[in-house]
């Protein structure tokens, strides 16, 4: 009987488990329905079976492989500048820091830095662990992006070239209910009066300020499948359908359009490792 009864019991609680997790996914939705509150990551676990990796950065070197890597976007950017001073290797990490500089190469004011990869891959799938920035107006991005992007008539919808945001730190100024979260995007048809942007909507990362998660993208020839600590929060194909050009990789501490912070205030975007994947 004992032995039955323990069969039972287990048997209830994970009948329990399953019932909680049910209702706190209905839970969630109401709230993304409602409040455009953050969702937890549910869908399918990461899976890299037929996939080799063609690109690998640790970062643990003095500077940055300018074999593997460009400085992107230098000069002005929205409220502030980018420059590579802002990027450099630290304690086995890359950091692109934002601060407020009155010595900066481009005068006075609020710098960040970009990168990209200097590769372009077609399909595949791009990992990032780190640390995002917290507060001041910037925030934390891993993307691909495109020649394609050009033009309306280049990027044809997506399938011409597309920026895909696989995350976005923007959410650390909104509400206790999605604070701790990260967005995903997809944008086409170029940076003029075509541009077509479908935002993915948040989901929730545990920490993302204070301690490492990783952040990645599936492309395959029929969709992007966005993936958070190796599990699935989302999937897409629009707009015509993904991408099938070239695209390449950026890092990016991403400057606003205004600041309130006063002069004094930085804050690091702390990068362990990138990772490409393509098909063997």
């Amino acid at each position: 009987m004992d032995f039955l009864s323990g069969i039972f019991a287990t048997r209830q609680l994970r009948g329990l488990k399953t019932l909680l997790a049910s209702l706190l996914a209905i839970a969630e939705m109401l709230g993304l329905l409602l409040f455009d509150t953050a969702v937890t990551p549910r869908g399918q676990q990461l899976n890299l079976s037929g996939y080799q990796v063609v690109l690998e950065d640790d970062f643990n070197g003095s500077a940055l492989d300018l074999t593997k890597w460009e400085y992107r976007a230098n000069g002005a950017r929205r409220a502030g500048f980018n420059s590579p001073n802002q990027v450099f290797l630290k304690d086995g990490n890359l950091v692109i820091r934002a601060e407020y500089r009155t010595d900066g190469e481009y005068g006075a004011g609020w710098y960040a830095g970009m990168i990209r990869s200097v590769q372009e891959y077609t399909r595949g799938y791009f990992e990032i662990r780190c640390i995002c920035s917290e507060s001041g107006g910037f925030w934390s991005a891993f993307w691909l992006n495109s020649t394609g992007m050009s033009s309306a008539e280049a990027s044809n919808g997506g399938i011409g070239g597309a920026e895909i945001d696989i995350f976005e730190s923007n959410n650390y100024s909104g509400s206790i209910f999605n604070r701790n979260s990260v967005t995903h995007a997809v944008h086409v048809g170029g940076y003029g009066e075509g541009l077509h942007s479908e935002n993915e909507g948040s989901f929730k990362v545990p920490q993302p300020y204070s301690q490492y998660n990783t952040y990645g993208l599936e492309w395959n020839e029929k969709e992007y499948i966005f993936y958070i600590n190796g599990v699935e929060s989302m999937r897409t194909s629009w707009e015509k359908g993904v991408s099938q050009a070239p695209e390449y990789v950026i890092i990016s501490e991403e400057l606003s359009n205004e600041f309130t912070e006063q002069p004094g205030f930085s804050t690091d975007f702390i990068i362990d490792y990138v990772k490409v994947y393509q098909k063997i």
